[in-house]
């Protein structure tokens, strides 16, 4: 495996940590700029809605650049993002940090997936791409933990300082050791919309955003789930995000040996119907610590495990269009956690508590299911009116 492939992978940890790690810390955010929890939560709605809108937008913009120095700008104005957060004063400056941010972080992750494939030998590419993955997947089950800890001795702007002198790190690295890349053809967003623009494969997109969007209602604010539903202290809470995170990354490897076991289309069922279930009876197992964390992993393995079976199933029924729906299908994650942080935050606002948030996120579960049977019974020239 060619070295370069892991400094990529370093970078992707960094900046994964910068979306992930908000949530673990909503609670001190929310205290230290006189916010609502709620407010707090939309630090996650807008990082992930910029992500998703900006990503594919400015893939298009810069098609022509040279790699290697987009990916260097990309690290630089993430850094800039960073730094501004950690100053930030106000919710609407941080806000306007985390937009910043946002975009960079789109960049970086898809330029990191893309150069890796590129720089390797053909057949190292899915070895590559499963690297870079798991540079992402790093950031959720240390990142979170330790920031909930660093935040409790430290305080949460410190952790922001950290990431953007990680940055600096991944910027010295990349100039150095990475040759340049040319940049390739454009495929115009009228292209990649045609792309999807048949029933069966955008109701499939819809079917993970809302998995997504259930998800997050709870996993946005579990922080004070934890601390109000269980009474549990900071090194308990870092545990909780340590256990479901090993758990998540777990589930995704499950995912996938599931859909080569049964097929595709009755993975993407099965999960689906075992992660409403789960999330509906997580407030039920709060009365014993014991019976809440063998829930709380569960919760984490099904939270990745319908991504394999259902970029399987986009493969199989739009092969020409693959690189295309998967790109999409990064998006539908994005805007499914910007609807599910938004949609907690209303729970919150209309209940006052997050005790039953998660109830409300099983029927957004429900409906990624309806999607889901939607897709499934569609043929591929059903097109969208």
């Amino acid at each position: 495996m060619n070295y370069k492939v892991f400094i990529l992978a370093l970078s992707t940890v960094a900046v994964g940590l910068v979306e992930l790690i908000i949530g673990g810390i909503l609670p001190t955010i929310a205290d230290d700029l006189n916010i609502s929890l709620g407010s707090a939560g939309q630090l996650i709605t807008i990082f992930a809605l910029v992500f998703a809108i900006s990503s594919p937008i400015l893939l298009v913009m810069t098609s022509k650049m040279e790699r290697k120095k987009l990916y260097l700008i990309s690290l630089f104005v993430f850094f800039i993002g960073n730094i501004m957060t950690y100053f930030s004063t106000s919710f609407a400056f941080m806000m306007f940090a985390r937009v910043i941010t946002a975009m960079s972080t789109g960049l970086i992750i898809v330029l990191s997936l893309t150069i890796a494939a590129k720089i390797v030998q053909p057949h190292h590419r899915a070895k590559a791409i499963g690297v870079i993955s798991m540079g992402v997947s790093s950031s959720l089950v240390l990142g979170v933990p330790l920031g909930v800890i660093i935040s409790d001795h430290f305080g949460w702007r410190v952790i922001f300082l950290g990431i953007a002198l990680l940055s600096i790190g991944s910027f010295i690295l990349i100039s150095i050791f990475l040759e340049r890349v040319p940049g390739g053809k454009p495929i115009p967003l009228s292209q990649q919309l045609k792309a999807v623009s048949s029933l069966k494969i955008s109701s499939a997109h819809f079917t993970v955003m809302f998995m997504l969007a259930g998800h997050y209602t709870l996993y946005a604010y579990l922080t004070p789930f934890l601390e109000q539903e269980l009474g549990l202290n900071p090194s308990w809470v870092s545990i909780c995000y340590l256990s479901f995170g090993v758990a998540a990354v777990s589930g995704g490897g499950l995912g996938g040996i599931l859909s080569d076991s049964i097929g595709s289309r009755k993975s993407i069922i099965a999960v689906i119907i075992a992660f409403a279930l789960v999330l509906f009876a997580i407030p039920l197992t709060t009365f014993s610590l014991y019976v809440f964390i063998p829930a709380l992993i569960l919760w984490g393995a099904l939270s990745w495990g319908l991504s394999p079976p259902l970029q399987s199933y986009l493969i199989e029924t739009a092969p020409e269009t693959s690189d295309i729906q998967q790109s999409f299908h990064n998006s539908s994650l994005q805007l499914g956690i910007s609807l599910g942080s938004a949609f907690g935050a209303l729970v919150l606002s209309y209940t006052g508590t997050v005790s039953h948030i998660a109830w409300f996120g099983s029927g957004l579960v429900v409906i990624s299911l309806l999607f889901a049977i939607f897709s499934l019974t569609r043929k591929v020239t059903d097109k969208v009116m």
